[in-house]
């Protein structure tokens, strides 16, 4: 029982940074390196006062608190992160005037109180010039030399902006990445499953009638030229129709599908530190799936402005002719109906004879179900257990 209790706090929150690692491939003990900085809270006496009793005791207290309020910081919400990096900033400051080692704690704590996005580098930016103002006022009242009081605070704001900065670049280069990786490949797949599904309809049974109409054209050949060149115009004219046919398939491919919208979600959630999870949406007609796409975007967006959420579900379900789609997190709620493009949403469900039901009680997230009829032919096509009883199979299977 005490060994799943600490497995449980070890746990990763979803949003968290050592969770976003895990998604990216990293090792979830990456970003343990940067403890080897703390070798300063060892090293500092060397400087000054030597080792002494104190100092043993003080950071016998202080070390173990920090490690856990550093992995608070790593294994955290990412709402709920700054909260250890302050806690870092006061386990700094408290014990500064007996334990000028307790520096490196305040770093740490301004380095690791990292960039909000909800919030901005403008926000960051005054949090990091007070609490090093807090800083100067607390080693003033240490009695520190004055050149201490100048370059602790500047070496607490330059390497804070420094790896912060990079770490919002690294993220913006991962957005990218993902944006380009993700983008191109459910695309590219969903396209190409279709396309292929499509041919093999197309040609699969007009190739073998071409086949043996250009197999008894040559047997002909000799003994009767005028069937033989029948057989040949009758060959040519199927492959201009399987042509136009083929063209017809493969032209119009979609910027706006389901499945290159569920990529476009991702990115934008992940950037906002919101986990998304999704499964790809089944086969539906073009004008069905161009509205829920938009209907999707619009819903995404609205968790990324509105809900403060760590988590999101995007999930599609089908029921004979009824596909349903639903967009939820687990954020904050209370959303109304009037607004946040929810007007333009009912609209564009209304408009394919469907229902958008929207449930947002305050505290408990916000869900958006769409549930659209599909056509009668749709069911033969998406259902796989109707495709080896096609009639049409058996002739194509043949040649």
């Amino acid at each position: 029982m005490p060994s799943s209790r600490f497995a449980s706090l070890l746990r990763p929150a979803p949003d968290s940074a050592v969770a976003e690692n895990i998604r990216r491939g990293k090792s979830p003990w990456v970003d343990a390196i940067h403890l080897l900085w703390t070798l300063w809270v060892f090293l500092t006496p060397l400087f000054g006062g030597g080792y002494t009793w104190r100092w043993a005791a003080l950071t016998l207290l202080t070390y173990p608190v920090f490690l856990v309020l550093y992995a608070g910081v790593l294994l955290a919400p990412r709402c709920h992160a700054p909260r250890y990096a302050l806690s870092m900033v006061v386990l700094g400051l408290v014990p500064l005037a007996w334990y000028p080692s307790a520096v490196s704690y305040f770093i740490f704590g301004c380095v690791t109180l990292r960039v909000s996005r909800r919030s901005g580098y403008g926000r960051y930016l005054l949090q990091l010039a007070g609490l090093n103002a807090l800083f100067v006022v607390v080693g003033l009242l240490a009695h520190y030399p004055w050149q201490a009081l100048i370059w602790i605070p500047s070496m607490a704001m330059i390497i804070s902006l420094v790896v912060n900065f990079e770490t919002a670049s690294h993220e913006q280069d991962a957005a990218l990445q993902l944006s380009q990786d993700e983008v191109r490949r459910l695309a590219a797949t969903a396209e190409r499953e279709r396309i292929g599904r499509d041919l093999h309809d197309l040609l699969g049974h007009t190739l073998s009638l071409i086949t043996l109409k250009l197999e008894l054209s040559r047997k002909l050949a000799d003994r009767d030229p005028v069937g033989s060149r029948r057989e040949v115009a009758e060959a040519e004219t199927i492959a201009r129709q399987a042509l136009a046919e083929v063209r017809s398939a493969v032209t119009g491919i979609r910027a706006s599908d389901l499945a290159a919208e569920l990529a476009s979600a991702r990115l934008l959630l992940e950037y906002q530190h919101v986990h998304l999870h999704y499964a790809p949406p089944p086969p539906m007609p073009v004008d069905i799936e161009r509205a829920l796409s938009l209907v999707l975007r619009e819903a995404v967006t609205n968790v990324a402005r509105h809900a403060q959420a760590r988590q999101a579900w995007i999930t599609f379900e089908q029921d004979g002719r009824t596909l349903s789609m639903q967009i939820r997190d687990d954020g904050r709620g209370g959303a109304h109906v009037d607004g946040n493009g929810l007007t333009g949403m009912r609209e564009r469900v209304a408009a394919l004879r469907g229902t958008l039901v929207l449930h947002a009680a305050k505290g408990e997230g916000t869900s958006v179900t769409v549930r659209v009829t599909l056509p009668a032919a749709t069911t033969a096509v998406v259902a796989p257990v109707a495709v080896p009883t096609a009639p049409s199979l058996p002739a194509r299977g043949a040649s």
